[in-house]
This record gives C-alpha cells, structure tokens and sequence, in this order.
C-alpha cells in the first residue's frame, strides 16, 4: 500500500517544524540518515522516496489534530517559511594517489560517491567536524592541513565547507551501514568516475591535480 499523501520536502520540513522536533530526532523517526531531512529543508519540490513517505503517513497521523490542520494550511499556502541555511564540513583526504569516498545510502539528491562529510552543528567548529565524521564513517583517522573554501552546492543547495586533511592512520572501511552503503580509496585519476567534474568544488579539482602531479 502507497502513501496516502503526496509528500514534498516543503510538507516534511513543516511537518518536522509543527512538531518541534530537530532534524536528528526526525531522521530517526522516519529512518532516514540526517542528511535526507536536511536535504527536504534545502530542496522543498524534493518528493521524498516512498518508503519515507510512508513513514511521514504514520507520524501525521498520529499527530495531534492541529498539527495536522497546520500541515493542510500551509500546503494550501504559498506563504512557506524558508528553510534554514544548513553548513556541512567536507574532508578531502588523498593519500599515495587516492581519494578517500563514501557511497551514501539515501540522500535524497541522487548522489552517491561523496567526500566524508558532517553537519555542523551550532558551537562546532567545521575543522573538527570534518575529521570526527571521516573517523566515524570510514576508520580513517586524519588532520585539518588547510580550509579550501565554502560554497553553497549547485545540487543540494547546502552551504558547505570544504577542509584539506592528511592521512594519519587507519584502513579504510565502512563503519555507518546506516547511512553508507561503501568506503573506497578511489584513484586520483579516475575521481570523475565517481563524482561528476561539473559538481566538484574547483578548488578541490585544483589542490587533487596539483599533489597527483607532484
């Protein structure tokens, strides 16, 4: 049986908002990884996959009648309040030719190969994020070299901030089966066959070409 709603990303954010519940919380609720809600906020055309939407089916319903009510009247809007501005910490970790990547799960983008990434936090320093979740999601432990620059990402609309780090220790392997499906060491060479060029930050091109060619 199908969802009994047409969700949206615009729907789930209000849904999440009516209910004062933060992003982690809802992504447990709906068992989804974090970056699936914070990419709802960013995106709110974004139609979640069905079994999500499911998910949203259940808590509506069990949600008290004004919150259900407010749902209605705010899809009959067009009065949305506009989503938050989420920043996400990205490693860009190369070592003896090869770039360290994970294989995401679901985040809602259609993107699969990424760098390590984390949501920062208010209070958290973007540095620490970036080598706290390349730990937790591939083994690897690393170090902060340089901040390469922030963007706000052409596919995801999130602002992201992007860190150089070095190999410190570790095998590399998939350590969040929740929102990781794969961890790989991908060659330098062949990174655009896991990533397409036009959506990689140009610094990071650059600073990968430069050490590859040194």
């Amino acid at each position: 049986m199908g969802p009994t709603r047409s969700w949206t990303g615009r729907d789930a954010t209000t849904l999440r908002k009516a209910l004062r519940m933060t992003t982690d919380g809802f992504a447990a609720r709906l068992q989804v990884a974090p970056r699936t809600v914070a990419n709802w906020a960013a995106h709110p055309e974004m139609v979640p996959r069905l079994g999500a939407q499911d998910e949203l089916d259940r808590l509506l319903a069990a949600a008290p009648a004004e919150v259900q009510a407010h749902l209605d009247d705010a899809s009959a809007s067009t009065g949305v309040e506009a989503a938050q501005v989420l920043r996400v910490a990205i490693a860009v970790l190369a070592h003896d030719g090869q770039v360290l990547l994970v294989r995401r799960r679901d985040d809602g983008a259609g993107i699969s190969w990424q760098f390590p990434a984390g949501i920062i936090k208010p209070g958290e320093r973007g540095e620490d994020v970036a080598v706290r979740e390349t730990l937790a999601e591939t083994g690897v432990h690393c170090s902060v070299k340089e901040h390469l620059g922030s963007r706000c990402h052409p596919v995801t609309g999130v602002q992201c901030d992007y860190y150089r780090c070095d190999y410190l220790a570790g095998d590399a392997y998939n350590r969040d089966s929740v929102e990781n499906t794969g961890v790989t060491w991908a060659p330098q060479t062949q990174l655009t066959k896991f990533l397409s060029r036009e959506t990689v930050y140009p610094p990071v091109l650059r600073m990968l070409e430069d050490t590859h060619a040194a």
